[in-house]
């Protein structure tokens, strides 16, 4: 599992490395976002993933990586307004890199914690599996997650929101991982 370790580090640098220069260049606008907004930018991200493996091609220049990356980077955004809650005013909105990247590195480093202890369980089967259906998985969740906000967070049985996310962290971390460590397609 170290190996799995070593590579999950080297993917969150890749991902945080985006995160943080797209917060020097555009700030933390997204902070204005409702987590029902953030959920569909999240959706979009696997819809296009999707759309990109059933044709075979991108007419877009960029690839499924970056989708995969943008997955992460909301899903972090989304667990940020979770805890700190939704900016209501422009002034709300900003806040400092130093302080969101630390909350970047928070999540992200509980998203890690959980995806080790759910691959010692799993004996990394995500390793067999197919891209494919991991997007396929990524998607259900995004269905599952909006199906949560719609009901006020509420729950009868199932884990929340912030389950769901961390969830989608991992499976576009393994896909990541794949794609840019191990170069499969």
């Amino acid at each position: 599992m170290a190996d799995t370790s070593k590579q999950y580090d080297e993917v969150i640098a890749y991902c945080r490395e985006i995160f943080c220069n797209k917060a020097m260049d555009y700030g933390t606008a997204w902070r204005i976002l409702r987590l029902p907004s953030l959920t569909d930018q999240i959706y979009i991200k696997a819809n296009r993933i999707r759309s990109i493996q059933e044709k075979g091609e991108a007419k877009v220049a960029e690839g499924i990586i970056p989708e995969f990356v943008g997955i992460v980077n909301y899903c972090v955004m989304a667990l940020i307004q979770l805890e700190v809650g939704v900016a209501e005013t422009q002034e709300e909105v900003s806040m400092d890199v130093k302080t969101v990247t630390e909350l970047y590195d928070k999540y992200i480093h509980a998203a890690k914690d959980l995806m080790m202890n759910k691959n010692h369980d799993y004996g990394e089967a995500w390793r067999q599996m197919r891209i494919s259906s991991i997007t396929d998985i990524i998607l259900m969740k995004i269905f599952r997650t909006k199906s949560i906000e719609d009901h006020q967070g509420n729950t009868l049985v199932s884990e929340g929101l912030d389950a769901n996310y961390y969830d989608m962290i991992n499976y576009s971390m393994f896909c990541l991982i794949r794609l840019i460590l191990e170069k499969e397609a």
